[in-house]
């Protein structure tokens, strides 16, 4: 474990190196920094971080930088989230709140959290599998059309076109629309199939066929995988940071295409928790110069999806979980609010 005076020495080199991009020696951290030690002291504990992984020496005669390990350590020992200054909060709640639906909610947040971290923004769209349903209407579109629309208690808006069996007059269409919503508002997904599994034969025998077909596609919609959306932006941010990929900056485009591996990295819905991954403990090779923050985010302190953003390790991570956390708690309340 390392003492507290090599700790705040790690801490000044990941400051110094985030801010001037350049690497740091310890005559710059002697004069940057109050670290209370003579030059030759500050020398000794860089040694004994190299020795120990926290930090390298990019090339000969040059200063030190952090490694993934050392990172890692520096989020893990940190103390405080920056916080967001009042005029900041002020902007992304004023922003947010102008958003008409769900789709505009998660189109300024990814905007915002790009603007915010000047990093790639990733937001996953609510999950189904976590959400209650808030409505259901059915709006007859011809004597044997009916239109499913679902709303559910983030905003999300489901429609299906159903093709009866057989003509189903608008008094049968509202008296199911009346039953179902009797019986599912305000109901977990999961527990919808055992809500209406009897429903049918509560209807005249003429109708009970068009019941149990709207039935089968209002149940298609609760149990497939539509959550599985996400929102990116921001990518251009990538270029500011040319020289923080080794390699080339095509592998991390091409990650950053793929869905799966980005809600690989935003982590299970199930952990709300704030989340960093850094460098090699991003699983996707192509990922391995890059850090991830995520956090879950939802109302009623609980999470229905995920949100992010993606950027080199060289990384302000205070303001950047400052960020990140600010905006997915006033996506929250909004959610909470819709």
């Amino acid at each position: 474990m390392l003492s507290e005076r090599r700790l705040e020495v790690l801490r000044a080199i990941v400051q110094d190196y985030v801010g001037t991009e350049e690497p740091v020696g310890s005559k710059a951290l002697t004069e940057r920094h109050r670290l209370g030690v003579s030059p030759a002291t500050v020398r000794n504990d860089m040694a004994a971080l190299e020795d120990e992984g926290y930090i390298a020496q990019p090339h000969t005669s040059a200063g030190r930088i952090p490694t993934d390990k050392g990172y890692r350590l520096f989020v893990d020992k940190l103390a405080d989230i920056k916080p967001m200054t009042a005029p900041e909060r002020r902007a992304i709640q004023s922003f947010l709140d102008s958003a008409v639906d769900l789709d505009d909610v998660v189109g300024r947040t990814v905007r915002l959290l790009a603007q915010l971290t000047r990093q790639v923004a990733v937001v996953q769209y609510p999950s189904l599998t976590r959400s209650t349903v808030r409505h259901v209407e059915l709006l007859p579109m011809s004597p044997a059309r009916v239109m499913l629309v679902l709303i559910t208690d983030t905003g999300r808006v489901e429609q299906r076109m159903i093709d009866c069996p057989a003509p189903f007059g608008e008094t049968s269409v509202a008296d199911l629309r009346a039953r179902l919503n009797s019986r599912i508002s305000g109901r977990r997904f999961a527990d919808v199939p055992q809500l209406v599994q009897d429903l049918p034969d509560s209807f005249e025998q003429e109708d009970r066929g068009t019941v149990a077909v709207v039935l089968s596609t209002l149940l298609e919609t609760v149990v497939e995988e539509t959550e599985e959306r996400l929102m990116i932006g921001g990518t251009a941010n990538l270029a500011r940071y040319g020289q923080d990929f080794p390699l080339m900056i095509r592998p991390v485009l091409e990650a950053l295409e793929e869905q799966v591996v980005l809600l690989r990295l935003l982590g299970e819905v199930n952990d709300p928790r704030m989340a960093v991954r850094i460098g090699h403990e991003n699983a996707y090779e192509g990922l391995n110069s890059t850090s991830v923050v995520s956090v879950g985010y939802g109302s009623g302190g609980e999470a229905v999806a995920k949100l992010g953003v993606v950027g080199p390790t060289r990384m302000d991570y205070p303001g950047t979980m400052g960020a990140v956390r600010a905006v997915a708690r006033y996506v929250g309340q909004i959610l909470a609010e819709s």
